[in-house]
């Protein structure tokens, strides 16, 4: 086993969840050797051309990760983690959301203009493996628009991504979202919590409310406190400074101060920890993909890897 590889343990936990031959469409190179391929890159920002010889056709391994990207078989096997970890009550419920500034490299830029293929069928799982109906039926990933189509935003340093992400309390991903680099953070803050999905074990919904939440300043406006109330989620955001001074201008027709607490608010560096931790993988600090979904697909391997190994 190399350094960054799957442990045994680690394979025994992705296993029972990994696709499947149908029978028809060829058989899958071992999904082991492949996936170790995958988290090398992820790793360590190297070329696809430039895999070691040991992970196989440097070619396959791309092609499993854009395929596994572009139909939620990443995004799948990071929620039947999470399913393992909320039975065993190793989920800190107490979650934090924020964002962060991802440089793109030059070769992210270029993309096809034209939408990407609609995911194949090849390798769908056998029926009534647990948590597999959990999340909606694949379609056309995203993209296929320009720069702008594929999360590239423009700056003064070049193009940029933004990566929105939600964290519980314990430093770890749970929902993931790739957007421009200058996407304002609160427009992007109901699309995450949406997508916070964790399935429980056996029949039932899976799990989206946290217990509660904290975010900075980006967050605080009306819509998104409103939001909150309507689901019941307790929440700690501060006031911006002008939001506060319309309030007091406005005297008795200003209503009362939102409330915040301080020591619940201390809580939230928990999400730029998460940051730093997908950020230790090179090609999620850097971004080299030129599809968006791709890109989304390589930091939620990078959350699968933290979460397999906390």
């Amino acid at each position: 086993m190399g350094r960054g590889d799957l442990s045994d343990a680690e394979w025994e936990r992705l296993r029972p969840f990994l696709p499947v031959s149908n029978g028809r469409c060829g058989r899958w190179r071992d999904h082991r050797q492949v996936i170790d391929g995958i988290l090398h890159r992820v790793r360590t920002g190297v070329r696809w051309r430039d895999l070691p010889e040991r992970f196989g056709p440097w070619k396959t391994v791309y092609e499993r990760h854009r395929l596994w990207s572009a139909d939620g078989t990443w995004e799948r096997l990071l929620q039947q983690v999470q399913a393992a970890a909320d039975a065993a009550g190793e989920i800190d419920w107490d979650i934090s959301v924020d964002s962060t500034i991802v440089r793109a490299h030059q070769h992210a830029a270029g993309a096809r203009t034209d939408p990407p293929p609609a995911p194949s069928s090849k390798g769908v799982g056998r029926h009534g493996t647990p948590g597999r109906d959990a999340v909606a039926e694949p379609g056309r990933p995203p993209g296929g628009g320009g720069a702008g189509g594929e999360g590239l935003g423009r700056s003064r340093g070049g193009f940029t991504s933004k990566l929105h992400l939600s964290a519980d309390g314990l430093c770890r991903p749970l929902s993931l979202i790739v957007t421009a680099g200058q996407r304002v953070d609160c427009t992007r803050f109901k699309p995450v919590l949406e997508k916070i999905r964790v399935p429980r074990p056996g029949a039932g919904r899976p799990r989206k409310k946290p217990d509660s939440l904290a975010a900075d300043r980006a967050y605080s406006n009306g819509p998104v406190r409103d939001y909150l109330r309507r689901r019941g989620i307790r929440h700690t955001i501060p006031e911006k400074t002008d939001s506060q001074a319309a309030r007091l201008r406005k005297g008795a027709r200003g209503g009362r101060p939102p409330g915040f607490d301080e020591d619940r608010y201390k809580k939230r560096n928990t999400v730029e920890r998460a940051i730093n931790r997908l950020k230790q993988s090179r090609a999620v600090a850097t971004r080299y993909d030129k599809r968006g979904y791709v890109f989304l697909g390589t930091a939620t391997v990078a959350a699968l890897v933290i979460w397999l190994r906390t």
